[in-house]
């Protein structure tokens, strides 16, 4: 029997949420801890071709997708990975929620074979709401080059629900996994072992259950009810209502029993938060005592490279000038790789620009609408991509790669006590890592943080770390006034060093404005957090390259090619609308120029930035424009002659460092205020958002400038 995977479809989740499948499929939900190659089983049951959206009412992502197993079709769900069921974060919630009440025919919990006891918690959760429960033991190879083997047949009687053992990188296992969910789906809810609770949790739940299974009719386990309304968590019983379309807390049976278990258990001295503690400690001391008893270490000592390597990647000391060094290497790869295949993308797409110009003339359109096309459109469309896509596709794979090795993790471990120090989450550092590569990705990110206060902070601040769209521009004007007498290796590695030290700085700014926040609109302490440190793998080099070129480069850029488009219109407009002696960018700028001179910069730069909102590869060649006087989007032959150009036109090394300090600090992009309209929800905070690194900026090139003029 084969697996046949299909397309993945685009779906907004809930509390009520009805899956949209066809007729003739059952509905099976993926869960499972972080790390334990969840993705990778969702990928090779679905494809990689994957859409996502997002669960009703909820900042966190989901995916589903359809595979056949011989006759039988099957609607795949992935669900946020969470390590309980217990409900303290969104993706708990979310988590809980659609096993609870999301119609599902099945589960299919994945966990680490390698770190079995962990996983087991989740597992014996999820197996007391659903008997429907498969269990996936992932990584197998992994553990067995760490001399760990599962018993596969004992865990599955300890358990009482089917038990797989696969490689899903490698696919092994993935389709005799599959072959077992019709046994799981007609699983009956009779003879599956459950937590065994101290006495006088069982008995007050004995209370409570009687009643339950007269009430439930079937629709969800009395026990595992009995044992949330012991918890009193009010989301839940207000999820439990809506699902049973009755109101729980209010139904007098039920209260009743709740109230009498409550009260056997605070006669026999247990209070709620006590209650709690022993539910949870009888889960854990049971995962413990099931992987005792099927998991097998050869070596003891199994992670004891994975430590080493983190006793030097994590030091106190030396962690973070390692990850900076790392960045630094990571950048002059993307640098100096992507010159190349840059100048190739150029003259081949203006030149491709002329042949279509020379297409519109054949069939005789008129001057203006082909000017307007190629000169307006078409060339921001081609300078854009020319810009973006050759560093992009070289930056992607390699911070993919990092997050394949495990690497990310402790680069938030490194970070944490920096973010803490500023009442920030630790979590932000994933966050703004991913803002390298584009910012409105970093925004959409921040959903891993719980906090809705820290989340904020974070989307507030992403736009303080450069994207990979200013990184051109910055590039380009450290090699021209900061670089230009050295030669060869030298002259790229002292760009590169005076990059990284320009994104330094917008780390520390980072911090700086979080610490701001945190001390004023949104006052409060840092929340706490489980960082799990992965361990090391070998990356997969050509699904990383699949993965980072199709979901990341290819989704950037096209999404910076939409608005590149209208933007390229405009600015066409403006430049060829005559108004007094000039253009109208002509008397933009020169209205802009008082103050823009104040803050180091001009009036061209400081319109060429306010045009270059939709997108920012576009700020050069709109200055390009105004100081030629062109009427369009102009190529330059090397770096040499574009410094000519704007050397001519009064640039000096104030206006070098003044244009470094605002393109690192100024507006977000239109996409990413876009995208921060759509997370927050509020246009008070998307302004907030386009203020903050804007006003920030010019400050710094404030005083940058007035100082510089005093010495220089």
């Amino acid at each position: 029997m084969g697996l046949t995977a299909g397309s993945v479809g685009k779906n907004a989740c809930g509390g009520s949420f009805v899956p949209e499948k066809n007729d003739n499929e059952k509905t099976v939900a993926l869960a499972g801890n972080p790390n334990v190659g969840k993705s990778t089983v969702f990928n090779a049951l679905t494809g990689m071709n994957q859409h996502t959206g997002n669960w009703t009412g909820k900042t966190v992502q989901n995916a589903q997708g359809h595979c056949s197993v011989g006759k039988n079709n099957y609607l795949m769900v992935d669900i946020p990975g969470t390590y309980s069921l217990l409900a303290h974060s969104a993706e708990e919630e979310v988590a809980r929620d659609f096993i609870c009440f999301g119609g599902t025919d099945a589960v299919i919990v994945v966990c680490d074979a390698s770190c079995l006891e962990r996983n087991l918690n989740l597992v014996l959760q999820t197996i007391e709401i659903t008997a429907h429960t498969l269990v996936c033991v992932n990584l197998l190879d992994e553990a067995k080059k760490k001399k760990i083997s599962v018993d596969l047949q004992k865990l599955s009687d300890k358990l009482g629900v089917p038990v797989c053992g696969t490689s899903a990188r490698s696919g092994t296992g993935i389709t005799e996994m599959m072959e077992r969910l019709p046994e799981v789906i007609s699983q009956s809810n009779k003879n599956i072992p459950t937590v065994a609770y101290p006495e006088e949790i069982e008995n007050a739940v004995g209370i409570i259950r009687p009643v339950l299974e007269k009430k439930l009719s079937g629709k969800l386990s009395a026990r595992w009810t009995a044992i949330r309304l012991l918890d009193n968590d009010k989301k839940l019983n207000a999820g439990i209502s809506g699902y049973l379309d009755f109101d729980i807390e209010k139904d007098e049976e039920i209260s009743s029993a709740v109230s009498e278990a409550r009260k056997y258990l605070s006669d026999s001295g247990i209070s709620d938060a006590v209650s709690k503690d022993m539910i949870v400690n009888s889960i854990v001391r049971q995962a413990e005592r099931i992987a005792a008893e099927c998991v097998v270490h050869e070596r003891p000592d199994y992670y004891e490279r994975d430590r080493k390597i983190d006793r030097i990647l994590t030091h106190k000391i030396w962690g973070v000038p390692i990850m900076a060094a790392m960045l630094l290497v990571i950048f002059w790869i993307t640098i100096v790789g992507a010159n190349y295949p840059s100048e190739l993308l150029f003259g081949a797409l203006f030149s491709l620009g002329e042949k279509l110009s020379g297409i519109l003339y054949y069939f005789h359109a008129p001057e203006w609408l082909n000017n307007m096309l190629i000169d307006g459109v078409y060339r921001v469309l081609a300078w854009v991509t020319a810009v973006m896509l050759p560093p992009m596709a070289i930056f992607f794979p390699l911070f993919t790669i990092l997050e394949d090795v495990g690497y990310l993790p402790r680069v938030a471990f490194n970070l944490d006590r920096y973010f803490k120090s500023s009442n920030a989450c630790g979590k932000q550092a994933l966050t703004m890592m991913m803002g390298f590569g584009c910012n409105a990705a970093g925004v959409t990110g921040c959903r891993i943080i719980d906090s809705p206060r820290e989340r904020l902070i974070a989307i507030l601040t992403n736009s303080f770390v450069p994207c990979n769209g200013r990184f051109p521009t910055l590039i380009a004007v450290i090699t021209m006034f900061f670089t230009a007498g050295a030669a060869g290796l030298g002259q790229s590695f002292l760009s590169v060093l005076i990059l990284t030290s320009v994104i330094i700085l917008g780390v520390i700014l980072t911090f700086a404005m979080s610490k701001l926040l945190s001390s004023t609109v949104l006052k409060g302490v840092p929340s706490s957090f489980a960082l799990e440190l992965p361990p090391y793998r070998m990356p997969q080099i050509g699904k990383v390259i699949i993965r980072s070129i199709f979901d990341r480069t290819i989704f950037v850029l096209g999404r910076a090619v939409s608005v590149a488009a209208p933007a390229g219109l405009i600015i066409w407009l403006l430049g060829n609308i005559r108004y007094a002696d000039g253009s109208l960018l002509t008397a933009c700028a020169g209205f802009l120029d008082p103050f823009a001179s104040f803050i180091g910069l001009d009036g061209v730069i400081l319109l060429a930035f306010i045009l270059g909102f939709p997108a920012n590869e576009i700020v050069v060649p709109i200055m390009l424009m105004m100081y030629l006087a062109s009427g369009k989007i102009v190529e330059y032959e090397d770096l040499e002659s574009l410094k000519n150009i704007l050397t001519d036109n009064g640039w000096n090394i104030t206006t070098a460092v003044c244009t470094m300090i605002f393109m690192l600090c100024h507006f977000p992009c239109s996409t990413t205020c876009m995208t921060i309209k759509k997370e927050t929800g509020s246009i008070k905070w998307t302004l907030a958002a386009f203020i903050l690194p804007t006003v920030t900026g010019i400050i710094l090139c404030a005083v940058t400038a007035n100082i510089m003029r005093i010495f220089i």
